[in-house]
């Protein structure tokens, strides 16, 4: 895959360092720039063109957030702060991750992760519809300000709340802002079912269907009168071993 240009925007000489010296060890990362504060960064992006930026938010002239705030598409943002409290207190923009100083390799490295994985799902759907021979065996939902990565094999469950969805995986459970018909038009009808006007089910993963409840794990999901015989059509019926 092609390499992410990077640009590191830090006021502090060694926090800068700290981060161009990370990306001098990660092979898909090329730093193409550095700068002191945002405006630093508004002549690199009309020098070139940039994939991912290192931003942090406490700086002299004006701040992370509010250069943020001003830019129309940027590229991928991650945020690096001394402030913890600042930088969740300030995220609603869309960035992919945080890092709080002192940042660790491995910490830094898991969020360069993420920005790579991004930005190749980016590029494959910006191709034309070949793509979807190969179906990604993951997708991205923006979940506490920032984007988190969902493997398909990994959900046991999704739940509907309102305007929300909670989809529980084997790592957690991850609260985003979407709707349960639109998860389902997006999820591969073999690998998941509808129980319930408010679950989603991964067939892979029910361990038993008893009465109204279906189990997985230590989950118990409500199985709805409406969905009880298509939900055993597709799962027990033609695996059911008789007498």
């Amino acid at each position: 895959m092609s390499m992410l240009k990077c640009v590191t925007i830090d006021d502090e000489p060694l926090a800068r360092e700290c981060i161009v010296n990370y990306i001098n060890e990660i092979d898909f990362l090329q730093p193409v720039g550095i700068g002191n504060n945002p405006l630093d960064l508004t002549k690199l992006l009309d020098e070139q063109k940039i994939d991912l930026i290192f931003l942090d938010i406490q700086m002299p002239v004006i701040n992370g957030i509010e250069f943020l705030k001003m830019t129309t598409n940027p590229p991928m943002v991650i945020i690096t702060t001394a402030y913890p409290s600042y930088a969740l207190e300030s995220f609603q923009l869309d960035v992919l991750d945080y890092l709080v100083k002192p940042i660790t390799f491995n910490r830094f490295f898991k969020a360069v992760s993420k920005a790579k994985d991004y930005h190749q799902l980016l590029a494959r759907s910006a191709q034309p519809s070949d793509q979807y021979k190969a179906e990604p065996d993951y997708f991205f939902i923006k979940c506490d300000y920032k984007y988190e990565r969902i493997y398909f094999g990994e959900i046991l469950y999704i739940q509907a709340l309102q305007n929300y969805i909670t989809i529980y995986t084997s790592k957690g459970k991850y609260i985003t802002l979407l709707s349960l018909k639109n998860v389902e038009e997006k999820l591969n009808p073999k690998s998941f079912i509808r129980v319930h006007k408010s679950f989603i089910v991964s067939i892979s993963k029910i361990e038993a269907i008893e009465n109204n409840e279906i189990v997985i794990q230590s989950h118990r999901i409500p199985l709805s009168r409406n969905y009880h015989e298509h939900v055993l059509s597709r799962v027990v019926n033609d695996k059911l071993w008789k007498k």
